[in-house]
C-alpha cells in the first residue's frame, strides 16, 4: 500500500471537519488524474489529511481498521465507494461515521455516487466532505459481502452493452447472442422474496430489477404481461449460472444470491441545505 505525504494537509479549524483518511481509487488517478489533484488540494485546505493508495482489499480492511478518529473519504467511482462500504461492514463499522466521497471517473461509473445527490464536480463534491451533513441511506447487502447502492438488476443487456458502436455483422450478433442468453437465464429463475415464492423455474422472466426505497426494497418483475411491483426486505434468486448488474457492474455468473435491505446502515456526506 502507498500512504501519500500531503504537505499542504493542515488541522481542522476549531468547529471544522475533523481529521480525514482519504482513500484513493488507483484507477480514478489514471482516468482523471487532474480531478484527483484538485480535490485533495481542496480537502487538504480545509482538514487535517492522510492519504492512502491501497493495492489490495486485505490492505484496505487494515487502513480502515486502524483509522482511529479519521473520517473516511473516497475519491474515485461507485465500485471504489462500495469496496470501502464492504470494508466497514465487515468490521461491523459501517455506521461509525459519515463517509464522504468525491466521484472521479466516467459518468457510467460515478452514476450511483451522483444520483445519492454527490456533486460531480470534485471541487464541490470535496467542498460537501468538508462542511456537508451526514444524511442516513439504506444500503443492500448479498450473501456473498457485497453492498450495492442504488439497484440491481438482472434480464437482458441494455441498449449498447459491451457492444462496438460500429454496425454490422458483429453487433448483430453480438445482439442476437445476448438476446438469447438472456432468454435461457431468464427462463431457469426461481424467485423468492421475505420467503414467499413469486417465481418458478418454469415461469419465463424477462426482468428483474430492485431498487433501496424508504427502508424496504422495492421490486420490478417483468413476466409475459404487465410488471409486477412488490416492497420487500429480502430478495432470493437462484438460477443456473446468472448474471446480474450492481450499480451498473457485471457480476456473475452466480448460482444464487440473496440480497437484504439494512435500512439506514450508512451516512453520506451531502450538500448542507
Amino acid at each position: 500500500m502507498s500512504s501519500l505525504s500531503t504537505p499542504a494537509s493542515r488541522p481542522a479549524d476549531h468547529g471544522g471537519p475533523g481529521p480525514l483518511l482519504v482513500v484513493l481509487d488507483p484507477a480514478a488517478k489514471q482516468t482523471d488524474g487532474e480531478s484527483v489533484r484538485i480535490a485533495k488540494d481542496v480537502l487538504c485546505g480545509g482538514a487535517d489529511v492522510k492519504v492512502v493508495l491501497p493495492q489490495s482489499p486485505s490492505e484496505l480492511d487494515r487502513v480502515l481498521s486502524h483509522r482511529g478518529r479519521r473520517r473516511p473519504v473516497v475519491i474515485g467511482s461507485d465500485q471504489a465507494l462500495q469496496r470501502v462500504l464492504q470494508a466497514l461492514h465487515r468490521q461491523r463499522e459501517l455506521g461509525a461515521d459519515p463517509v464522504g466521497v468525491v466521484p472521479v471517473g466516467r459518468a457510467a461509473a460515478t452514476g450511483a455516487v451522483r444520483a445519492l445527490g454527490v456533486p460531480a464536480e470534485p471541487v464541490a463534491a470535496a467542498r460537501a466532505v468538508l462542511g456537508g451533513s451526514p444524511r442516513k441511506l439504506d444500503l443492500l447487502v448479498d450473501d456473498g459481502g457485497g453492498v450495492v447502492l442504488a439497484e440491481v438488476r438482472i434480464g437482458p443487456p441494455r441498449p449498447g452493452d459491451g457492444l462496438s458502436r460500429s454496425a454490422g455483422l458483429r453487433s448483430l450478433w453480438a445482439k442476437f447472442a445476448a438476446a438469447e442468453q438472456a432468454k435461457v437465464s431468464a427462463a431457469e429463475l426461481r424467485i423468492e422474496a421475505d420467503g414467499r415464492l413469486l417465481v418458478d423455474l418454469h415461469q419465463p422472466v424477462r426482468l428483474v430489477r430492485v431498487v433501496p426505497v424508504d427502508g424496504v426494497l422495492e421490486l420490478t418483475l417483468r413476466l409475459g404481461g404487465a410488471p409486477q411491483r412488490h416492497r420487500v426486505a429480502s430478495l432470493s434468486v437462484a438460477g443456473r449460472h446468472f448474471g446480474y448488474e450492481a450499480d451498473g457492474a457485471r457480476i456473475g455468473p452466480v448460482r444464487a444470491r440473496t440480497w437484504t435491505m439494512h435500512a439506514g446502515a450508512w451516512e453520506l456526506l451531502l450538500p448542507a441545505g
